[in-house]
């Protein structure tokens, strides 16, 4: 029978229910994912509507999915993480989750550490095995969310857990129920969903959670993970790669709300945050980060890319404090020694910086022509020039201006005398064979040497 839609206020055919396809062999796609070849993108031209959810947020994996990626942090470091997770996301809570393990005493340490201050956001939740006990553990702690591993290719299902289909979604509701039953929310992580029977297991199994949700009155989250980078963005791609695809089926053949929809996407094709921006333009409110893009193999969405995503799509920062990704950058080269790839966008070193003659004339002439945004008042990141044998006598001028911070009528301009003078030295080092770039002492030196009336400034 035909019922009126509550959203489109037509008259629509009852939604198609989809029952899972157990199958004798798995389902790998090889004619998309040969392995011996590059995966193929292909097309159905099957073209779904953008949703946006009227409240979007992010959330974080940088204790979990980005720990395990590196060597673990102290007690301390989490605690201060979790601080600068907390003043970026501002007071609206925009960075909404974080995730912690709760296997070792340390984990439980930093847990508890980070309750005592008291924050509502990050909400703290944890990512544990699925067992009575962890369930417990959980639960004693105060924790009200656990994620929880429920693999849904058939990659997985056949290959490593060894079973059909039908026995792992039997297997992967028991543990859910003892989660509900624990008084826990469960987010399921769906584990490798582009690469699994949509329509034969995954839409089957979240209409199943689905249905558990509502006998308990507990949401259950689904954390859509794309965990080879498979997913594609572009309208009318074939499931399982599309992403429009996904979110939409999830939402129209499974029934559920965008606010139990969490993306979660690693960057193996460099599309982890295009992916990400499209779940939440295609009904995903969730989309799951760690800090630098840490994660497994190339990693996860890097969570500061999304804050900068999230003040594109909406037009506002809705009180997240952008500069505290400059402090964290900062944390985390010189107290925990990670380094960051210096050309890495709005972190790394020399993100906006340049080294070419040209574009520093035109920094000189107005910062606007050569800087993607006031980066000195939203990052706390000024522009800045490095200095080799192609940054002119502009290059040079600019890097003293903003070594010294002269402004307006006290700039240097690069006619001055002393500016030729430092640029024929710099030439003749390169004219013998130096390939790199002037360090700043070395910059410093010169000027000093060129023109002792700027020495007390520096």
């Amino acid at each position: 029978m035909p019922r009126l839609s509550s959203k489109s206020n037509l008259l629509e055919k009852e939604t198609t229910k989809y029952v899972l396809q157990d199958v004798e062999d798995p389902s790998l796609y090889r004619d998309i994912f040969p392995y011996t070849e590059i995966p193929k993108v292909v097309f159905n031209h099957r073209r779904v509507d953008m949703d946006m959810p009227e409240e979007i947020w992010i959330t974080d994996t940088s204790f979990r999915d980005g720990m395990q990626s590196m060597a673990p942090y102290s007690v301390e470091q989490m605690t201060d993480i979790y601080k600068l997770l907390h003043r970026l996301g501002g007071p609206n809570g925009i960075i909404r989750q974080t995730e912690f393990f709760v296997y070792s005493e340390k984990d439980r340490k930093a847990i508890e550490k980070c309750m005592e201050l008291g924050y509502e956001f990050p909400e703290i939740t944890t990512w544990i095995r699925a067992t009575k006990k962890d369930f417990e553990l959980v639960k004693s702690i105060g924790i009200k969310e656990t994620g929880i591993l429920v693999s849904c290719s058939d990659y997985h299902i056949f290959k490593k857990l060894n079973m059909s289909r039908s026995e792992a979604m039997g297997h992967y509701l028991s543990i859910i129920d003892a989660a509900l039953s624990a008084g826990l929310r469960p987010r399921c992580h769906f584990e490798d969903i582009t690469r699994a029977d949509y329509y034969g297991f995954v839409v089957p199994f979240a209409t199943e959670l689905q249905e558990m949700s509502r006998e308990a009155g507990i949401p259950v989250k689904l954390r859509i993970c794309d965990t080879m980078g498979f997913g594609i963005p572009y309208p009318g791609v074939s499931l399982p790669r599309s992403i429009p695809g996904i979110i939409a089926g999830l939402k129209t053949y499974a029934g559920v709300p965008s606010s139990m929809l969490e993306w979660h996407g690693h960057n193996d094709f460099y599309k982890a945050v295009a992916n990400a921006a499209t779940a939440w333009l295609y009904g995903a409110a969730g989309v799951n980060c760690s800090l630098l893009g840490i994660g497994e193999r190339t990693g996860n969405v890097p969570l500061e890319a999304m804050i900068f995503e999230y003040a594109s799509l909406r037009g506002t920062l809705d009180g997240m404090d952008p500069t505290v990704i400059t402090e964290i950058a900062s944390y985390f080269e010189n107290e925990i020694g990670y380094k960051i790839p210096p050309m890495t966008p709005f972190v790394g070193r020399y993100f906006n910086q340049t080294r070419a003659g040209i574009h520093a004339d035109g920094l000189m002439k107005d910062e606007e022509i050569y800087n993607i945004f006031d980066t000195a008042k939203i990052l706390n990141r000024p522009a800045s020039v490095s200095v080799n044998s192609t940054s002119g006598l502009a290059g040079i001028a600019y890097w003293i201006n903003c070594r010294l911070g002269l402004l307006g009528k006290n700039a240097i301009g690069k006619a001055e005398p002393f500016v030729a003078a430092i640029k024929e030295k710099i030439d003749a080092q390169y004219a013998n064979g130096r390939q790199t770039v002037m360090s700043d002492e070395e910059m410093k030196s010169l000027v000093v040497a060129a023109a002792p009336h700027l020495a007390p400034l520096f």
